[in-house]
């Protein structure tokens, strides 16, 4: 169901605090906290006791004590303190999970702690560009499988019906679409060209008139999706094209951390080549991209449960190609890496009875 040996955003590092915060990745309850130094702990949420959620506990500076019988754990998962009796068992442990902050968010790895890598994290060159504004994101919960939301942002065809009042307009609906499939995701593009402005955009254009439109939506495993809309003005653009000084940029980051099968998490924010220090571009940008962002939480919720229940089978279109090969990417990966636990569990257990 999941790829685990991956990171996964777990939460705004403004969420994260020095007391406990309760969350949900890949089906596992989790607890976070800051510890005094400033440092992010994660921890199953679960005392190994009777299985009282952690959170339901105490935080007492770095360590976190159980709210049943006061088993106290350090950020590495160890336990510190328990009460009538002589020795600390070995078994009183919980799992810790490796935790990196990067570009306002939490990240945690869901796999074998040791193949963690933060390199592995993606990189945003214009993070840190004074030249590019930050829109600096939003977060909701959607009441559908991960994969639906993949689908959803290898499909800039959607807007075309989805987004009629804020990313859509009549072109967007029929101009075909280039499909790349690269190692680490799929890529599906195209340009438009000589289209009327769509509704979102003409506030912030720096041109008047109609334009030339690139749609760019990539997303990489196991659910990162980095989205780029570029318009400049019509006739003048094109993969070849040189840059124009009025051309609009925007790269919108998505990450979406699946909750359970039935529930993802999505965040995202937003970096703009324009008005790079106007703090109310940034706050109507972001309001105007959480409003188009809602348009979408009610379709894949209802395909969803569509899908779920469905009395007949579906069927599949010619744009659907990028969705189904990003699926066919994670189906081989997470079969592989299960096949590599099983592999290991085989051998460890060859060893044991040695």
């Amino acid at each position: 169901m999941f790829l685990r040996n991956a990171w996964y955003a777990a939460a705004w590092d403004s969420e994260v605090k020095q007391d406990l915060h309760a969350t949900v990745l890949l089906g596992e309850s989790i607890v976070l906290y800051r510890k005094l130094d400033g440092s992010v702990v994660a921890l199953e949420d679960a005392c190994p006791h009777r299985k009282l959620p952690l959170s339901m506990g105490r935080l007492h500076g770095d360590v976190v004590e159980c709210g049943y019988h006061g088993l106290t754990f350090d950020g590495a998962g160890s336990c510190v303190k328990a009460a009538c009796v002589s020795r600390i068992p070995q078994v009183a442990k919980v799992r810790s999970y490796p935790v990196e902050e990067r570009y306002g968010l939490v990240w945690l790895w869901m796999g074998e702690a040791a193949l963690a890598d933060p390199g592995k994290l993606l990189e945003i060159a214009e993070w840190d560009d004074p030249n590019w504004g930050i829109n600096r994101g939003d977060s909701m919960t959607i009441d559908c499988n991960y994969l639906y939301m993949t689908d959803n942002l290898l499909d800039p065809s959607h807007v075309a019906w989805v987004h009629q009042s804020t990313f859509g307009t009549s072109a967007c609906e029929s101009e075909p679409l280039q499909t790349v499939v690269n190692d680490n995701g799929v890529v599906v593009s195209r340009w438009l060209y000589d289209i009327d402005v769509a509704p979102f955009y003409q506030q912030y254009l720096k041109f008047e008139g109609r334009c030339d439109r690139l749609q760019y939506y990539e997303v990489r495993y196991p659910a990162h999706a980095i989205i780029k809309g570029v318009h400049t003005p019509a006739g003048f653009g094109g993969d070849d094209a040189p840059a124009h000084p009025q051309a609009f940029l925007m790269d919108s980051y998505n990450f979406m951390t699946p909750v359970d099968e039935h529930r993802t998490r999505y965040y995202w924010f937003q970096l703009r080549n324009f008005d790079a220090d106007d703090e109310n571009v940034s706050r109507q940008f972001a309001a105007d991209v959480r409003r188009a962002f809602e348009e979408d939480r009610v379709i894949l919720a209802a395909v969803h449960a569509g899908m779920n229940n469905r009395q007949s089978a579906n069927i599949d279109l010619a744009i659907d190609a990028g969705p189904l090969r990003f699926r066919r990417g994670m189906e081989q990966l997470i079969r592989a890496e299960q096949n590599g636990a099983a592999n290991l569990i085989n051998t460890l257990e060859v060893k044991a009875h040695a």
